[in-house]
């Protein structure tokens, strides 16, 4: 008689646990991100490579929705030079990078 309520006790608890581990919530969905957080994401991908107070005034005219105005000759000149001196290209390297971020 005790054998039989011991076996009886285990598969209640067994039944128990399985149905405890069925029913409990599987692992949040993935939100979805609101409009301004999609925007942050959009922007911040966008600012790969800006630093210091250029980064921040793209960052703040992107999030307001702002298009950015087209960089100047000049502009880009001195953007492609300072990329260039980061990476340390020089001569033939130095020319083919320069003309090609002139272009883009």
């Amino acid at each position: 008689m005790r054998t039989q309520i011991r076996v009886l006790a285990v598969a209640s608890l067994l039944a128990f646990a399985t149905g405890a581990i069925a029913a409990s919530p599987q692992a949040p969905a993935k939100k979805d991100l609101t409009p301004q957080q999609q925007r942050m994401s959009t922007c911040n991908t966008q600012a790969t490579g800006k630093k210091g107070d250029e980064r921040k005034a793209f960052m703040s005219s992107c999030l307001k929705g702002e298009q950015p105005a087209k960089a100047t000759q000049q502009d880009k000149m001195k953007s492609c030079n300072a990329d260039a001196s980061a990476k340390s290209l020089k001569g033939d390297e130095r020319k083919h990078y320069m003309s090609t971020c002139l272009k883009g």
